[in-house]
């Protein structure tokens, strides 16, 4: 059985959640070498921003859940 790439992504998630300073958290994810988008984790407002590498369109999330679902359907 292969592993979940959900589980994945929401264990890099809270891991920018979790992380001590107050600078905004940005990490990339990618489909086969390609970036599909880049989120950014704000301490101050509790948010995630998801910016779609190929759209340029950005996201706002507030849950956690929500933003793991959106990056899992991009890497797809």
């Amino acid at each position: 059985m292969k592993h979940s790439q959900l589980v994945a992504i929401i264990k890099r998630l809270e891991a920018m959640i979790e992380a001590q300073d107050n600078e905004v958290q940005i990490r990339r994810f990618e489909k086969e070498g390609v970036e599909q988008c880049i989120v950014s984790y704000d301490h101050s407002t509790e948010t995630f921003e998801l910016t779609d590498s190929q759209t340029k369109q950005p996201y706002q999330f507030d849950n956690i859940d929500m933003v793991a679902i959106e990056i899992y359907d991009l890497i797809q």
